[in-house]
């Protein structure tokens, strides 16, 4: 079992079915987009105080496998 599957699951009941950190509505999703907007994981900790640093960085370890199983095409096809 990946690590992230100990932090990250997905319910069809809970936020559409969206992968979610275990025993909270906070998406995969809106973590990977805080800090791709430059959120730190501390600022996230005080945010969130019910998320741990190990389920923040479970959500890049899921994108992060997810992106690794899609068919990548070239960015300059899609402009």
């Amino acid at each position: 079992m990946e690590k992230w599957q100990e932090y990250i699951h997905s319910d069809p009941a809970i936020m559409l079915g969206k992968p979610v950190i275990k025993g909270t509505r906070i998406t995969v999703e809106l973590i990977v987009e805080r800090l791709g907007y430059g959120q730190s994981l501390e600022e996230l900790l005080v945010s969130y105080p019910h998320l741990t640093r190990e389920g923040i960085l479970s959500c890049l370890q899921y994108a992060a496998g997810t992106l690794n199983n899609e068919n990548n095409h070239p960015l300059w096809l899609a402009v």
